[in-house]
């Protein structure tokens, strides 16, 4: 895959911003409970702290994902419930908070998730962000098979479907808080 899309570092690297009316600390307490992600994100319904105290630099957390039939229906993916694990990298509360995807076996991945709060009059705004340094081992595997056009067009709808997704979560989180 030489000169291939899948060698450009990072391959993903979005981001995306809301105003919520809660105090940076307020945010941090539900963006830092891993096993509520299921109000929340898209695709992970959930999941449970399997070493290490909860929400600490370094605990690791095993989530429950579940991807529908019709995101990038054309590309091989993982379609169902699968399972992946994190580490937490960055615990600062009111600040930020980060996780590294794991690969099978619990090695680092250049795949981060994280949120920043910054206050903001009296309220805060919740960046929620998403960077792939190199292709993960997963990403290998979905464009194997495919020619050059088809990494790209996997790349580019795979993008879009990471920006759509960080929109949402944002959302939801606003909304749970707001309502809290």
């Amino acid at each position: 895959m030489t000169n291939s899309i899948i060698e450009k570092s990072p391959l993903f690297e979005l981001r995306a911003d809301i105003g919520i009316s809660a105090t940076p600390e307020q945010v941090y307490a539900v963006v830092s409970d891993l096993p509520r992600s299921a109000e929340w994100s898209p695709e992970c319904k959930g999941g449970e702290w399997v070493s290490g105290e909860p929400s600490t630099v370094g605990a690791i957390f095993r989530g429950e994902n579940l991807r529908a039939e019709e995101v990038v229906a054309w590309a091989p993916l993982i379609r169902g419930t699968w399972y992946t694990e994190a580490r937490i990298t960055a615990a600062e509360p009111g600040r930020t908070f980060r996780w590294m995807m794991l690969t099978h076996a619990r090695e680092d991945q250049e795949s981060i998730w994280g949120f920043d709060i910054a206050a903001d009059g009296a309220g805060s705004v919740l960046t929620h962000h998403f960077r792939m340094g190199k292709a993960t081992a997963g990403i290998h595997k979905i464009v194997a098979d495919l020619d050059e056009a088809g990494r790209e067009k996997f790349i580019i709808e795979w993008g879009a479907k990471l920006e759509q997704d960080l929109a949402v979560t944002l959302g939801l989180i606003k909304n749970i808080i707001e309502k809290q």
